[in-house]
């Protein structure tokens, strides 16, 4: 709603501060509750920074290529996730953590007076919108509802899985050593960052001979399935394939925030992106939660789960993404049904034709497209 209102420069630029506020206090704090306090600070700092980015695009690029600038832009900011691995533990041995920290405060600092200084203003006509309305308006609208437990439960089990269950089912599962295991976690990493580039030139490709982002993020959902069965059949070879695929699918949003950025106009999109987001990171700490809950159940050797505690909390997951991808295409596949009966045709026992009114389907049983520019 800020963003909406305030602009993304104004409002990035103000975060970030804070941001850099909550780093400079993490890298000097001696006691639990101001490293609390100064990852909460960083937490509020960067809250915004997707969606602020996201925005910008909306506002500045035609729409037909916003899912190919997103795409970009998730790559660049995915190279983060990047530095957290290998590049973060060779800087932990030369600076130690305070240090990491300190130096994360200045590059946060210097980077919300660069984009308050340099990034240009642009606004839209409707930016007054009410917040009540407009959350009424984007709630209330069918096709939100219609991709987001997909989005919810592919990108927010993705993002689950990488940040925290993929180290240890590659330790526990895999056996890799510590060295394997960061070097995994790092490929993986490169493969969030690039598969933001991928899916973003794939959707830019996909527009551009007429076909709809809808299809390809069905089928980004039926791969990320396909993975993680994968991963829960455990075949006798490498598992870096699946996970790579699981890195992909958390840059999925260069997809559905852009999906979602046809559905409403740009004053609202912001707004709309932010909800799905709410639902991304709400499933994603169901995900993580849930997953220890159902490991738990099982007794721990010497600090490792076994592979079936895994094998249960991944199946639980592809079931619930799987109901998500039949809701998602169900309008698809009832569309040649309801077609076929509304264009039946009542007949004698002669065979001839006795009325013909019903060739065109009624207005209420008809399904529309999710990119279609209708009213819901």
């Amino acid at each position: 709603m800020l963003l909406d209102r305030f602009g993304p420069r104004r409002v990035q630029s103000a975060l970030l501060v804070i941001a850099a506020a909550g780093a400079a206090l993490f890298g000097i704090s001696t006691g639990f509750l101001s490293l609390m306090i100064a990852r909460a600070m960083i937490g509020v700092g960067v809250a915004a920074a997707l969606m602020a980015g996201l925005k910008i695009i909306v506002l500045w690029f035609p729409r037909e290529r916003v899912a190919l600038i997103n795409g970009f832009m998730i790559m660049l900011g995915a190279l983060g996730a990047v530095t957290a691995t290998a590049p973060a533990e060779m800087l932990l041995d030369w600076i130690g953590w305070r240090g990491l920290f300190e130096v994360l405060g200045a590059v946060s600092a210097a980077a919300a007076v660069l984009i308050y200084l340099v990034v240009p203003e642009r606004t839209t006509a409707s930016q007054t919108n009410r917040g009540a309305a407009a959350l009424r308006t984007i709630y209330s609208d069918a096709r939100f509802w219609r991709i987001a437990p997909l989005s919810a439960t592919c990108i927010g089990s993705a993002w689950a899985l990488q940040s925290l269950w993929a180290a240890p089912w590659l330790s526990d599962v895999e056996g890799l050593d510590r060295t394997s295991l960061v070097t995994q976690l790092f490929v993986m990493a490169l493969a969030l960052s690039f598969g933001a580039l991928l899916l973003g030139l794939l959707a830019d490709l996909v527009r551009g001979r007429g076909s709809k982002m809808e299809q390809l993020f069905a089928i980004v959902g039926a791969l990320f399935v396909v993975a993680e069965l994968t991963l829960i059949v455990h075949p006798p070879w490498s598992s870096l394939l699946p996970w790579c695929v699981v890195s992909v699918v958390g840059s999925a949003t260069a997809l559905s925030y852009a999906i979602i950025g046809d559905y409403f106009p740009a004053e609202l999109v912001a707004r709309a992106n932010g909800g799905l987001n709410v639902l991304h990171f709400g499933w994603a700490f169901i995900v993580q939660y849930g997953i220890g809950l159902i490991l738990e159940r099982w007794p721990a050797q010497d600090g490792h789960y076994p592979a079936l505690a895994y094998q249960t909390a991944f199946s639980v997951i592809v079931v619930l993404q799987l109901a998500a991808l039949l809701w998602f295409i169900g309008p698809w596949l009832l569309r040649p049904l309801i077609w076929n009966t509304g264009t039946s045709i009542a007949r004698g026992r002669t065979g001839k034709v006795r009325s013909a009114q019903s060739a065109v389907p009624p207005t209420e049983i008809s399904i529309l497209e999710a990119n279609e520019s209708v009213e819901w």
